[in-house]
């Protein structure tokens, strides 16, 4: 995290199971489990990101394709991305 970034305080309750898995974490990582909750949350805000992008990308893809054995992988793709394996 940049030092230029102004942090805020935020109050987060986790679930207790949670909770020792991040401080098992800390303890391996001889960090805080402040620290190991951040990394945790900008991992996720960067994979949420990244899905996003790729969403994206197969959906132009999909737009511009004329091969129907492509749209049809390609919107199978897509519908796995949006409702998860049915």
């Amino acid at each position: 995290m940049a030092t230029s970034q102004k942090n805020v305080r935020q109050s987060v309750s986790l679930p207790s199971a949670v909770a020792r898995r991040v401080q098992a974490l800390a303890k391996r990582r001889r960090t805080s489990a402040n620290r190991v909750i951040v990394d945790l949350i900008e991992s996720g805000l960067d994979a949420k990101e990244r899905e996003k992008i790729a969403f994206f990308d197969l959906a132009d893809r999909l737009a511009h394709s004329s091969d129907r054995a492509e749209q049809k992988r390609l919107k199978e793709e897509l519908a796995r991305m949006t409702f998860g394996d049915s």
